[in-house]
């Protein structure tokens, strides 16, 4: 290991955390820069064991299609759950809890589907298994759970799997 990595481990972290220090600052002034550096040598050694490891992305291509598909989902899930809001009374929905079987392990993947799931209105990502194998969601409107499984890991977990594993 050479010095400059010994001293600067995670260069993209330190000279992001100097600038938005700057920029939460709202000033240059010498103290400010002082703050910042310190900031920027001192916290990437302290939280390398909380960086996930090197990601190693096989599919490339699918992530453009998988992020074109999450915000397709997030603009008509918005609009079904307004929808759903204001017809609540003719039409009440059918919130359930909602098993989905995983074959997706891969760490970072999962953490996007986390993130997937909290942003898509409609879903709650509730808990998953110790063994990473089920993942329970809270749906807003199911009407049909079989159908809500096959869609969500068509949509999420396959294209997912494809670009971490």
């Amino acid at each position: 290991m050479t010095f400059r990595e010994k001293v600067v481990p995670a260069p993209v972290l330190s000279s992001s955390l100097f600038v938005l220090w700057l920029a939460l600052a709202r000033s240059t002034s010498i103290g400010q820069i002082i703050l910042g550096l310190a900031l920027a040598l001192v916290v990437p050694p302290l939280t390398s064991r909380l960086r996930p490891a090197a990601v190693r992305i096989r599919r490339p291509g699918v992530i453009l299609r998988f992020i074109l598909t999450v915000s397709a989902d997030v603009l008509v899930s918005n609009c079904e759950v307004a929808w759903g809001v204001l017809t609540w009374r003719l039409r009440p929905a059918q919130s359930k809890f909602v098993v989905v079987p995983l074959e997706l392990r891969d760490p970072l993947g999962l953490a996007v589907l986390a993130m997937v799931t909290t942003v898509v209105p409609g879903t709650v990502w509730s808990e998953l298994a110790l063994d990473r194998s089920a993942l329970l969601l809270h749906v807003w409107d199911a009407k049909d759970e079989d159908a809500f499984v096959r869609r969500f890991k068509a949509r999420y977990e396959r294209p997912l799997r494809e670009i971490f594993e």
